[in-house]
């Protein structure tokens, strides 16, 4: 495991201890979404100060990954759905650990629904990627979300507080969920989980100062970074939207 605990340590940044992660994944479930139709030149235009992820599917990892720094992390998304599919809250594994190592893949990253009638085959993909990755000693990114016929909110902050919960006790390396405000049920099972947790960006606001405003109060009860995609590259100046993120998230500096 010490393998895996140093490539966990890679995804943050030196200098503030905190990780941004840029997933540019939606096009398996979006299709050719906007802000997405010229990814290598988004590519090159990042850089590790700005961003320590990036987050892909295995075949743009495999065409695109070589634009990606060698300072930052290459993490190859495992499971997918497309918004056609019924039900559209359903994900699939795609790909194999020992596929996304041969493309290069520094972590790997998994997301599953919670609260719905697939809930028990998404939580065995959950288990089943965490054992075999940790066998290789790559770290593990699971996305947990409360979606599907069993929810009503899905930012109840107890049911992201389980997200949490969850996501550490089945043995991810890092647990990213949605963002449901300063709320004490959230705010404790930040303390509780001995793993990082990172928010989500959620769908694209339309104002960016809010969306800053939401990261500030997330990093202010605790969480350990962020992982943001539409409300980057759907951003009218995707790398200036970058450098006010990580000015805000290098604010809170180390533990």
């Amino acid at each position: 495991m010490e393998g895996c605990k140093r490539r966990v340590r890679r995804l943050f940044s030196d200098q503030s201890g905190k990780t941004i992660l840029l997933p540019l994944d939606y096009g398996v479930t979006e299709g050719l979404i906007p802000g997405l139709e010229d990814l290598k030149t988004l590519l090159k235009e990042l850089t590790p100060e700005l961003v320590q992820g990036v987050i892909l599917h295995k075949g743009f990892a495999r065409e695109f990954g070589h634009f990606i720094d060698a300072r930052q992390n290459l993490i190859v998304h495992l499971s997918a759905g497309t918004k056609h599919g019924l039900p559209p809250y359903n994900k699939s594994l795609v790909c194999s650990i020992q596929e996304a190592l041969r493309i290069g893949a520094d972590a790997v990253s998994v997301h599953i629904n919670i609260g719905n009638d697939l809930e028990d085959r998404m939580l065995s993909d959950l288990g089943m990627v965490v054992d075999e990755a940790h066998q290789l000693g790559v770290p593990v990114l699971a996305t947990v979300f409360a979606r599907g016929g069993q929810i009503v909110n899905e930012l109840d902050p107890a049911l992201v507080a389980h997200c949490i919960r969850l996501g550490a006790e089945l043995g991810a390396d890092l647990v990213k969920v949605p963002f449901p405000g300063a709320k004490d049920n959230f705010t404790k099972a930040i303390a509780a989980c001995p793993v990082p947790v990172l928010i989500a960006g959620g769908p694209r606001q339309p104002k960016f100062e809010a969306f800053v405003d939401m990261i500030k109060q997330a990093m202010d009860i605790g969480v350990k970074g962020v992982s943001i995609g539409r409300n980057i590259f759907q951003h009218p100046e995707p790398i200036k939207a970058l450098e006010i993120i990580a000015e805000v998230v290098s604010r809170y500096g180390r533990d």
